[in-house]
């Protein structure tokens, strides 16, 4: 068990390290930032570290190299093997309400692959100085089961997606399981996806916690005007008196950008801006509609695109809790979207915006056009004010300590909220 002591000088809070899979703008990363940040505000030592590199940025060298390392990855210049990652081997803020700056917000990038050897010997080393580990997203899963077998440093696995997607086939399944049960704890975001990683995977009673997904209400403020929106288009690029649509997500199958750039298609007044890449966006550059599409790429901040969005528009065929759509909802802007996980969760037909059959182009057309006919101020105000309810980070940061706090413990962790 670990002495408890060495967690910070107060001996009361353990240290905490953030795994994420690379420095992107995903949903996993997003809530791994978020997170971090009100840690470190409430005075909790964290740290947050990538498993490689973001994939446009070519390779990168160990965690651990050379004195212009903390460019690359916000490391400390210079520190050698086995130095804690920045946030551990500071004292806690004094002023805990204080917002952390964007260098605290940069990911340390451990190795050039994910699950590469010198990848795993970065983590289990910057591991030893965190009391906890959480790992966020299905890549960092397979690190940590791996990298930390045989420490002392216990890990928490956060899972993100619906468990039915990715436990399609018995492999996966197979793989999943072993992997989950090296975890001491297993986050998910509703009471029936417990029940499906419970069942699927026989884990035993107490390991598998219900924490909804949230977002820090202030990374995505509403556009404060008219003006504030034309300026936020103007900085992506963006024409500046169109109905504009926003699409974010990873450009691949199961989120079905295909669908989006048909429903653009049906509607001629429409611009689609859309944030992401992915395999498939040579692909879809070249559909017919693509003309009055936008290709913005990854965006190192979602937030300017929800401040020059009339809507957002997620058409994908799995989804958990989707984290765009929360970040939408608390900038103010509505959302249509396909009735897929537990999207409704987030999306209230008719009083947020709308919810759609997954796969139906026309049926998405018809509601998209519907939103942006009707009174879009009236239905964003309605979805924030249902976020700021259900899904600000500030609701469950509780739940967060408390579940860490018994993990480092190394009893059986008591955390559940939800049902």
């Amino acid at each position: 068990m670990p002495d408890h002591t060495s967690a910070d000088p107060a001996g009361t809070r353990p240290r905490v390290l953030h795994l994420i899979s690379d420095p992107r703008r995903g949903g996993a990363q997003n809530f791994a930032r978020d997170l971090h940040r009100e840690l470190r505000r409430r005075g909790q030592a964290s740290a947050l570290c990538a498993l490689a590199p973001h994939p446009a940025a070519g390779p990168a060298g160990p965690l651990l190299p050379g004195p212009r390392a903390a460019d690359r990855t916000g490391v400390r210049a210079g520190a050698g093997p086995g130095a804690r990652p920045d946030g551990l081997d500071r004292q806690p803020d004094p002023h805990p309400g204080a917002c952390a700056d964007e260098e605290d917000l940069r990911a340390a990038v451990l190795g050039s692959g994910r699950l590469r050897p010198g990848t795993l010997r970065a983590l289990r080393a910057a591991a030893r100085a965190a009391d906890v580990v959480l790992a966020h997203g299905s890549d960092t899963l397979a690190a940590c089961a791996l990298a930390l077998a045989g420490t002392r440093t216990p890990f928490v696995y956060v899972s993100v997606g619906h468990p039915r997607y990715w436990t399609a086939n018995r492999l996966r399944r197979v793989r999943g399981g072993a992997l989950m049960h090296r975890a001491a704890a297993v986050t998910t975001l509703t009471g029936e996806a417990r029940a499906v990683l419970e069942g699927q995977f026989r884990l035993p009673d107490g390991k598998v916690h219900v924490i909804p997904n949230s977002r820090a209400a202030e990374s995505y403020p509403p556009a404060d005007g008219r003006a504030d929106r034309r300026a936020a288009r103007r900085a992506l690029g963006l024409p500046a008196d169109v109905l504009l649509v926003a699409w974010i997500g990873a450009i691949a199958p199961e989120k079905r950008l295909d669908l989006a750039l048909d429903v653009l298609d049906r509607l001629p007044d429409v611009r689609l801006a859309i944030a992401g890449d992915g395999p498939l966006r040579e692909t879809l550059a070249r559909h017919p509609a693509a003309a009055r599409a936008h290709f913005l790429g990854a965006l190192p901040d979602p937030a300017p695109l929800y401040r020059a969005a009339d809507a957002l528009l997620l058409t994908s065929d799995s989804e958990g809790v989707p984290g765009a759509l929360i970040e939408a909802a608390l900038a103010g802007v509505p959302a249509v979207a396909t009735d897929v996980g537990w999207v409704r969760e987030v999306v209230r037909d008719g009083a947020t915006g709308a919810l759609v059959a997954p796969g139906d182009p026309l049926a998405l057309a018809e509601a998209l056009a519907k939103v942006l006919a009707c009174n879009r101020a009236g239905l964003g105000a309605a979805a924030r004010a249902h976020a700021l309810e259900h899904f600000e980070l500030g609701a469950v940061v509780d739940a967060w300590q408390g579940l860490v706090a018994e993990v480092w413990a190394g009893g059986a962790p008591g955390v559940r909220t939800g049902s």
